[in-house]
């Protein structure tokens, strides 16, 4: 799960656009990804690329391979299709 908090509306579609690269958006700025160590090395070098350190957040939380299969929902939030391919 990767959280963003950047300042700028820029930085913040620009940090939509890759988290959304590797994942499904679940709020305006929490995205829930599932990737390799490798696909998450770039997608944290990219996201270094575009954030300003001084002013940014950027936050991931590592979840065991069956954590959103734990998820609980309430209210209208539908499970993301974590198991189907992604395509853009």
């Amino acid at each position: 799960m990767v959280t963003t908090t950047p300042e700028g509306r820029r930085r913040l579609r620009r940090m939509a656009k890759l988290c959304e690269g590797y994942g499904y958006r679940v709020q305006k700025s929490v995205f829930e990804i599932t990737c390799t160590d490798a696909e998450l090395l770039t997608l944290l070098d990219a996201a270094t690329r575009i954030i300003e350190a001084s002013d940014d957040s950027v936050r991931v939380y590592r979840l065991p391979s069956n954590g959103f299969a734990t998820v609980h929902r309430l209210g209208v939030a539908e499970p993301a299709p974590h198991q189907d391919p992604l395509i853009l």
